[in-house]
C-alpha cells in the first residue's frame, strides 16, 4: 500500500476546525437543529420531597453523553451521567435518547443551587467535549424548622425570682424565621431571634426570655412559638414552670385540746404543713429538743392553683412530766433549710379544774355579758342625770320664791315727839330678797305681780300702832297680769296694810 504523503495546506485546515468543534456550545453552532430543552427556570421544593428536573433534546448531533450538571465553571459537580450518579439521583425515563429528566429524592437543604442539563460529544483524545447546554434550573430549598426546644435553668427558684428561659431551633431554610413567647395565653416581649448558619443553606435559631415566677405558677406553661415559610402551621415548643418552681410552705401546729390540759388525758398535736410545691417535704416530731418516734403515713393533697397541704399528727399523755413541754414540728421542704413550729402543753392541777371551765366559755357568750353590762351601766348614767336635773330645777325654783318681811321704818325724830294716833298708819314696807334680775329675767318677771295684803281681826290691845307685820298673816295672791316693766327699768314691790278702826 502505497502511502501519499499529506498536504500541508489541507493539514493547516483540519486542525482549526477540530478547536472549533471542542469549544463549548459549537455543536449548536454547527447543527442548527439540535437542541437542549431545559423548561424549568426556577423550582421550590420542602426538604424531604422528591425534586424533579425536565430536559429534552432534539435533533442530531454528534456521538456524546447528556449530563446534568450542579453549578458551571471550575466549581460544578456532576450529579447524574451515563456511568454513574448521586445516590439519590435516578433517570426518570430509562432507554430513550430524547427525554433526560431527572429525580432527586429526599430533598436537603444543602441541594440549593442551579442545575443544567449538558451535551457532550467525544473529542479527539477520547474525553468528553460540551456540545450544548441548557438555560439551567435554579432549586430552592425550603427546609422547615425542627421542633422548637425550650430549657430553664438547672436549679429551682422561687415566687417573685426571675428566672431566663431559651428556646431553640435549627436545620430550616430560608434565614428569615419569627419567634413570640406565651405564658399561658398571655404574650410576652422577649428580644428578636439570633439566626446563625448551621451547614450549607441551612441555618439555626435561638430565643431567650424572662419570667417573673409567681407563687400560682404551678398550672402554668410557657411557649415557645415558631414561623417559618416552609411550615405551613406554626411550631410550638412547651414548657411546664412547675419543674421550675419552689413554694416554701407555712407551719402551724396546735393542740386537740384548750390549755391547760386535765391530767393524764391524751392530747393530739397537728401540724398543718400547707402551700408547698413540690412535694418533696419530711416532717418530724421534737420533743424538748428530741426527736419523738412517731408513725405518720399522710401524703400531701391538692389545693387549689397546683399547691400542696400535709398534716402531720402526734399522740402524748398529759402526765405531770410533760408539764410546759414544748413539742416541735420540724419540716424539711425539697432539701432547703428546715422550718419549725412549736407548741407548749400546760397541765392544769386538780384545783384549777373548776376555772379552766369558765375559762372555755365561747367568745359569743362573753360578747353577750359585755353588750348587757353596758346597756345597764347606760340606764343608770341616764337616771342618775335626770334625778339631778329634777333637783336642779328644785334647787332654782326655792331661790325664785320670795320672801316678805314688814318692817316698820324707823321713825323720825318729828315722829316720836308725836302722839301717836291708833288710826294712823305710818306705812308697811314689803322687801323681798332676790338676786338681781336679769333682763331677760326681768320681762318674764314682769308678767305677773305679786302684793300682800295683812288683815287683822281684833285691834291689839295696848298699842295702836302696827310695828310689824308677822309673815304668817301675809297672804300672796296673783292680781291680774300688768305689764311688762321695761328692762331699764328696777322692779318694785310693795304692800298694803288695812287695819280697821276701832
Amino acid at each position: 500500500m502505497e502511502l501519499h504523503p499529506r498536504d500541508p495546506g489541507r493539514t493547516a485546515w483540519a486542525l482549526p476546525c477540530l478547536l472549533l468543534l471542542a469549544l463549548p456550545g459549537a455543536g449548536a453552532q454547527g447543527g442548527q437543529d439540535f437542541k437542549v430543552h431545559q423548561p424549568q427556570d426556577k423550582v421550590s421544593v420542602k426538604a424531604g420531597e422528591t425534586l424533579t428536573l425536565n430536559c429534552t433534546i432534539s435533533g442530531s448531533s454528534d456521538i456524546g453523553p447528556v449530563k446534568w450538571l450542579k453549578g458551571w465553571g471550575s466549581g460544578n459537580r456532576t450529579i447524574y451521567a451515563d456511568t454513574g450518579s448521586a445516590p439519590r439521583v435516578t433517570r426518570a425515563v430509562n432507554g430513550t435518547d430524547t427525554d433526560f429528566t431527572i429525580h432527586i429524592r429526599d430533598v436537603q437543604p444543602e441541594d440549593v443551587g442551579t442545575y443544567y442539563c449538558v451535551k457532550f460529544t467525544k473529542s479527539l483524545s477520547g474525553g468528553d467535549v460540551v456540545f450544548q447546554r441548557g438555560t439551567g434550573t435554579e432549586v430552592s430549598v425550603l427546609a422547615q424548622p425542627s421542633p422548637p426546644i425550650v430549657s430553664g435553668p438547672n436549679q429551682r427558684a422561687g415566687p417573685g425570682q426571675s428566672v431566663a428561659f431559651n428556646c431553640t431551633a435549627g436545620g430550616f431554610f430560608p434565614k428569615d424565621i419569627g419567634v413570640k413567647w406565651f405564658k399561658d395565653r398571655a404574650p410576652i416581649s422577649s428580644q428578636l431571634p439570633q439566626v446563625t448558619e448551621w451547614r450549607e443553606k441551612s441555618y439555626n435559631m435561638s430565643s431567650s426570655v424572662t419570667v417573673v415566677l409567681g407563687e400560682g405558677d404551678v398550672p402554668s406553661r410557657l411557649i415557645c412559638e415558631v414561623q417559618h415559610s416552609a411550615s405551613q402551621t406554626l411550631l410550638r415548643g412547651m414548657y411546664q414552670l412547675s419543674r421550675v418552681l419552689r413554694v416554701s410552705p407555712s407551719v402551724d401546729v396546735s393542740p386537740d385540746q384548750t390549755s391547760p390540759i386535765e391530767l393524764n388525758k391524751t392530747v393530739k398535736f397537728t401540724c398543718h404543713v400547707k402551700g408547698f410545691y413540690p412535694a418533696n417535704v419530711a416532717v418530724s416530731w421534737l420533743e424538748n429538743g428530741m426527736k419523738m418516734k412517731v408513725q405518720n403515713d399522710s401524703r400531701p393533697s391538692l389545693l387549689r392553683q397546683g399547691l400542696l397541704e400535709l398534716r402531720s399528727q402526734v399522740e402524748v399523755q398529759a402526765t405531770e412530766e410533760r408539764n410546759g413541754s414544748v413539742f416541735t414540728c420540724l419540716v424539711v421542704h425539697d432539701g432547703q433549710a428546715p422550718v419549725n413550729q412549736s407548741a407548749i402543753l400546760w397541765i392544769a392541777s386538780p384545783d384549777e379544774k373548776g376555772p379552766s371551765k369558765w375559762s372555755q366559755i365561747n367568745s359569743g357568750n362573753l360578747l353577750i355579758y359585755v353588750v348587757v353590762a353596758v346597756v345597764c351601766l347606760v340606764l343608770a348614767l341616764l337616771v342618775a342625770a335626770i334625778l339631778y336635773l329634777i333637783r336642779t330645777k328644785q334647787i332654782k325654783a326655792g331661790k325664785s320664791s320670795p320672801t316678805a318681811r314688814l318692817h316698820e321704818p324707823e321713825k323720825s325724830s318729828e315722829a316720836t315727839m308725836q302722839e301717836s294716833d291708833p288710826n294712823n298708819l305710818t306705812y308697811a314696807d314689803l322687801n323681798f330678797d332676790k338676786e338681781r334680775k336679769t333682763i331677760r329675767r326681768m320681762v318674764e318677771m314682769g308678767q305677773q305681780s305679786e302684793y300682800a295684803c295683812i288683815q287683822t281681826s281684833q285691834a291689839p290691845n295696848g298699842d295702836d300702832n302696827l310695828t310689824y307685820a308677822d309673815l304668817d298673816m301675809v297672804h300672796l295672791s296673783k292680781a291680774p297680769k300688768r305689764p311688762a316693766p321695761r328692762p331699764e327699768e328696777a322692779s318694785s314691790e310693795y304692800a298694803s296694810v288695812q287695819i280697821p278702826r276701832k
